[in-house]
Parts: structure tokens; sequence; C-alpha cells
């Protein structure tokens, strides 16, 4: 059953709070302009960067020997990344010859959600009801259940054990004659999971360890942790690449833990890089920005050149959008002071917070655009004043045609008004 709390704010502390948000809407704005000025900046610095490396780099078909006329050089080339290493965890009986080992930990828990309603009152006060449900889920970490509203569920969550995300890196991992470094390492993707195993023994020391911290936990009754005959129960199974930790893997319950490992095996890559000796390195470009990229499987230097410029791109425009999305708020922040003061009557209240919503996007789409355009003059100055010119003519000739408009309406109002005199007088 759902939970609810209602709370009442006064008009006074509305209007105090609309005060202080002031401050931290300006900051927002200020925020979103840099970020706007920065992200094209960034943009035309990284595609230069992308182009330099393009007309730099050199294909090389075989890299099974190191070569001393490629040192310094930036190549491409597409060869097995295999791991010479054995990477274990021993707790769980994980052992894979692989580049990276991954252990992911869940917890069964209970989750807090909220949902609000807000509703405005006579005398500029408003009141909250806050709706509150509680749906069990596996979580990366554990919830702290002291802080859920309902005292029902407050101190509901446990686990019977914490335990620590890992991410284990091959040491030797080679690209034909070549020894990869960590950065390139780390962009190796292609996780497989893994089958798990652990011995008997293994097994019965791990079950131990759980059942010896339920017991000093207090949370689950001791009749729980072993049969009559004093043998302790299992709260440990192994399936697959999951280790789980509570009674039952079919029925999950507050508390227990899965453990999920997986792997990243040697496997074919391409990548652009720097040949530094028998290794690499990012190329920096000449404005300073590295550069170097890892994609799997057999891929051309020509579509790895373009899938860099397609993430440049992409991300170009997700921040474009945030910082878009940061100056509307940063304004409509600012300016709730002007709705809130309208606020004593609810129905006035909402139609001038609907107008200085509507202004304050205006002016936060028409600023950012501005932002980005300036940008583009630094940057990209052809393409900026080609926005520029377009832009004010744009605006020029929508002033002519409204500017023409009002003169043709005002010339209709003077010839109606003209007809209707005459006919008065001759009706007189």
């Amino acid at each position: 059953m759902a939970y609810q709390e209602t709370h009442t704010t006064s008009y006074g502390s509305r209007l105090s709070n609309s005060f202080k948000k002031i401050g931290t809407g300006l900051a927002m704005f200020v925020g979103a302009t840099v970020l706007l000025f920065w992200n094209e900046g960034r943009a035309v610095k990284t595609a230069e960067t992308i182009k330099e490396a393009q007309g730099t780099a050199v294909h090389v078909d075989n890299v099974s020997e190191v070569k001393a006329d490629l040192n310094g050089q930036l190549i491409h080339a597409t060869a097995m990344a295999e791991s010479h290493d054995t990477l274990r965890d021993e707790m769980f009986g994980a052992a894979v010859p692989a580049i990276k080992l991954i252990r992911n930990v869940e917890y069964y828990q209970w989750q807090e959600y909220s949902k609000e309603e807000k509703h405005e009152k006579f005398g500029g006060s408003e009141e909250t009801v806050t709706t509150y449900t509680y749906k069990k889920k596996w979580t990366d970490t554990p919830i702290n259940s002291a802080e859920f509203h309902d005292p029902a569920y407050q101190n509901s969550n446990f686990v019977i054990t914490e335990l620590e995300n890992e991410k284990q890196l091959a040491e030797d991992v080679t690209f034909g004659a070549y020894n990869l470094p960590d950065f390139l390492k780390n962009s190796i993707g292609g996780e497989k999971d893994i089958t798990l195993s652990m011995d008997s023994v293994q097994k019965a020391t791990l079950n131990h360890d759980i059942i010896e911290s339920l017991r000093a936990s207090g949370r689950v009754d001791v009749r729980q942790l072993a049969d009559s005959t004093g043998k302790e129960i299992p709260y440990l199974a192994v399936s697959g690449n999951t280790a789980y930790i509570g009674k039952s893997s079919g029925n999950p319950q507050i508390g227990d833990v899965r453990v999920i490992f997986k792997a990243v095996p040697s496997a074919q890559i391409s990548l652009i890089a720097k040949v530094s000796g028998d290794t690499f390195e990012p190329y920096m470009s000449a404005n300073g920005n590295n550069f170097s990229r890892v994609e799997m499987g057999s891929v051309s230097m020509g579509n790895m050149f373009q899938g860099a410029h397609n993430d440049n791109s992409t991300l170009t425009w997700i921040l474009r959008l945030v910082g878009i999305l940061m100056a509307i708020g940063g304004l409509k922040m600012t300016f709730e002071i002007l709705s809130m003061l309208f606020k004593w009557f609810p129905a006035l209240g909402s139609i001038v917070n609907m107008g200085v919503g509507l202004i304050c996007g205006v002016i936060g789409f028409v600023w950012s655009l501005l932002i980005i355009s300036i940008a583009w003059l630094l940057y990209r100055p052809i393409i900026g004043i080609s926005l520029i010119v377009v832009a004010t003519a744009a605006i020029w000739l929508l002033w002519k045609k409204s500017k023409q408009k009002a003169k043709s309406a005002a010339a209709n109002d003077s010839a109606n008004n003209s007809d209707n005199s005459a006919a008065a007088t001759a009706a007189s």
C-alpha cells in the first residue's frame, strides 16, 4: 500500500525560496554560456586533431615483428590482441586467460519511489502530496532504508555480505610483436560470460564465512543457519558465471547477493596509435590534443576515422542540447520570482508562469544560438559570419513584413472608418 505525506509551503516561504534561486539560476545560465562556447572550441579542435591524424597515419599490413622505421609513426593495423596472463578471483574460483576480468556485485533491496502532486492554494501557499511506493530490485549498491519515509519500510534492508566490484587487467597483452599499454587494453570490449569452478573446500569455506557473518549480524534466525544436526545450511550456490549468496536463487530475499563474472578474451582488433618502441602511445596533434582509437574486428582506416568524426559530432550535439537546456532552466529559476508575485491568485499566477516560461525559453534558445555563433566567429569564422549574415537578413525581412502588415492594417482601418462615416452621412 502506498504511503503519502502532505506538506504545505506558505506564500512567504515560497517567495523566499524564489529569491534564493536567483543566484543559482544566474550561475546555471553563466555555466551554460561557458559550456556552449567551450564545446564549439572542443569540437573544432577535436575535428582538427582527427583530420591531422588521418593525414599522418599509415596502414601496416603485418605487425608480427617490431620495425624500427615505424617508431614514432601513427599507424593503423589489424591483429589479434592476445593475453598471456591468467586472471584469477580466488574467492569465487574464477580463473581465465583474458585481457580483462570483471566482477560485478548486486544486492537484492527495497527501493523507494516517490511521486509528487502540487496544488496551488488561494493566498499563495502550495500543498505538496508525495506518494511513496516500494519495490524489491537488484541494485549495484546497498540502499540505506533508514532514510525511507514509510515507517513500515524503515530499516528493512540489510545485506548478507558486502563485496567490492573489481576489474583486473592483464599485464602481458600483445598485438602481434607489440605490447599493448593499459589505455588501449581498457578500450577493448567484447565482454563474455565465464564459468566459475569452485571446489568443495572453497565452497565450504566461503559458506562458513557467510554463516558467521549472518550469525554476527543478528538479522537472521539462527535456526535458519543450520539444520537439526548442526550442519550449516548452504547459503552459496554457483551456476555458470554467477555466485549466488542466499538461501534460494529462484526465490530471492532481501539481503541476498549475487556476484556476476565476465571476461574480455583475446580478440581481433583494429587500432590507430603512435608506435613507441615495442608499444604504443597516443598521437599528439599540433593543437595539443591526443588521439588513439580501438575498434573490435577488422575495420578499415577510413572507417575508423569516420567513426571518430561521428563520435565527435554526436558529443557536440549532446553538449549543445545540455547547454541550451541549462540556459533556459537558469533563466526560469532567475525569473521565477516574477510569477511568484502573482501566485496569491492561483489562476493569475499560472498564466504569468506560462508567460515567463515561454519568454525564458525563447531568450535562452536565442542566447544559446548567439553564443554558438560568436564561438564560430572565433573557431569557424567563415561559417560564423555567414550565419550572422543570414540571421540578420531573416530578422530584417521579418521586421519589414511586419511593418508592411501594420501599414496595410492601418490603411484598411482608415478606409473602413471613411466608409462608415459616408454611410452615416447618407443615412442622415
